[in-house]
């Protein structure tokens, strides 16, 4: 390699990023100490946006798309860096790539119970979990609040960020939807499209949007689900006095098939004595009734 040819290495003439992963949200163009030829070629795939960073400070933003990187489409960074009109010479500058895509495998969940006020069973602890879409929507505020000089900035670095305000949202938003315990299951879709509203308007200052959330399964402490069998089961028996006539019923069929116990064969004497009593009041002639008297 020839001395022109050395020098000429040094800079770069092609800045693009072909995304070889599927947790890479931020990837920052490893320029190391070579600089950016002017005129050099930018490529910015679909669901990428590019973000040019001089000093610390955000510049310019592009979308997909092929450029030429001259001074007419790198008005911030030519301010920022004082270049007159027609600069022809290499520059540095720290070139980050943001994913746009939806990330879809986010899982969330809650550690411990959240409680809720419910207008039947009273205060109630609540664990559920299930899943949630997001993506970058401001790339230019994602770097400046999360992602900083990260040069590979993760799903996994702002995954328990998310989960974490999504058990804070969570408690209130099933608090103010005003579904009782019993109708949560029929209401879960409602209630996750109502909490993808307030995450991404919680989210907007960095940049981050949730256009999908999914709730999976929200779980009943044990005693809230035994009272809603109980309730259950009285709704098949009618009322009060059917349900422990049902429950006695129930009681002494279990009697009956543990062997030894003495119930199976009282049963079959009541069951006998009631058949009897109801056979002879079928045989017994019918009171005459007492003629009426003629007029």
């Amino acid at each position: 390699m020839g001395l022109f040819d050395s020098i000429r290495g040094e800079f770069i003439d092609i800045v693009e990023w072909t995304d070889d992963s599927r947790d890479t949200i931020v990837w920052r163009f490893p320029r190391h100490d070579n600089e950016i030829k002017m005129g050099a070629r930018l490529v910015v795939r679909e669901s990428q946006t590019a973000v040019f960073v001089n000093e610390g400070r955000i510049a310019d933003v592009f979308q997909p798309g092929t450029y030429t990187l001259q001074t007419q489409n790198l008005p911030l960074l030519s301010t920022l860096k004082g270049w007159k009109y027609g600069f022809d010479s290499p520059f540095k500058a720290e070139v980050y790539f943001v994913t746009t895509r939806q990330f879809t495998d986010m899982k969330w969940g809650t550690q411990n119970p959240v409680i809720v006020r419910d207008p039947e069973f009273g205060m109630v602890r609540l664990r559920a979990f299930g899943a949630f879409a997001a993506r970058v929507v401001d790339p230019a505020a994602l770097l400046r609040e999360l992602a900083g000089t990260d040069p590979q900035f993760r799903t996994e670095e702002v995954q328990e960020y998310l989960r974490q305000l999504i058990v804070g949202k969570l408690g209130s938003a099933l608090a103010n939807s005003g579904v009782p315990m019993l109708d949560l299951a029929t209401q879960q879709d409602a209630i996750g499209v109502k909490l993808a509203g307030v995450l991404t308007q919680e989210l907007a200052p960095v940049g981050i949007a949730v256009p999908k959330f999914i709730i999976e399964n929200i779980s009943l402490p044990p005693e809230v689900e035994q009272a809603i069998d109980t309730r259950s089961r009285m709704g098949i028996a009618g009322n009060l006095d059917q349900y422990t006539q049902f429950q006695a019923a129930d009681a002494l069929g279990a009697g009956a098939r543990t062997p030894g116990s003495g119930v199976g064969e009282g049963m079959g004497l009541g069951l006998g004595m009631a058949a009897g009593q109801r056979m002879a009041a079928g045989l017994a002639p019918q009171q005459q009734q007492p003629a009426a008297p003629a007029p």
